[in-house]
């Protein structure tokens, strides 16, 4: 559904979210193993989201990510539209480029509830939202 990079950068947050909740940093190799990814990948996903202020970082001995309060209360779809796009909630589901309500494709009707759900469950959801769950172990960052 999303694409790899924005697989990663989910993940990766709330991950630094979970391990940096009470005010510590983390770094490229933590976060890589935390969630099963790549460390060059891992690397390059999350210096492009702390340009864009989606994650702070620090350099130095103590240094490495976090999430400050504004970063912590952004939707999922915020970061979605980031890293994908918004075609995900406004595309059509066989791809087609002229598909809207009045020339559907053969599965516009249902697939816009589908669209409007998700993108209305991720808005409900924020980044700072998973830690109860991943600390109770109910949700899980890595297979």
């Amino acid at each position: 559904m999303f694409s790899k990079t924005c697989e990663y950068a989910l993940r990766a947050l709330i991950y630094i979210t979970q391990q940096t909740k009470d005010g510590g940093r983390i770094g490229i190799k933590d976060i890589a193993a935390g969630i099963d990814s790549p460390e060059y990948f891992i690397a390059k996903i999350l210096q492009d989201l702390s340009r864009k202020g989606f994650v702070q970082s620090a350099k130095g001995p103590t240094g490495g990510f976090y999430l400050d309060n504004i970063s912590l209360n952004r939707s999922l779809t915020e970061i979605v539209k980031e890293m994908d796009g918004d075609k995900i909630f406004s595309g059509c589901a066989l791809g087609l480029k002229e598909c809207s309500e009045t020339h559907p494709c053969p599965v516009h009707n249902e697939f816009k509830h589908i669209r409007n759900n998700l993108q209305k469950m991720l808005n409900d959801m924020k980044i700072g939202d998973f830690v109860d769950q991943l600390d109770a172990q109910e949700a899980f960052l890595k297979r």
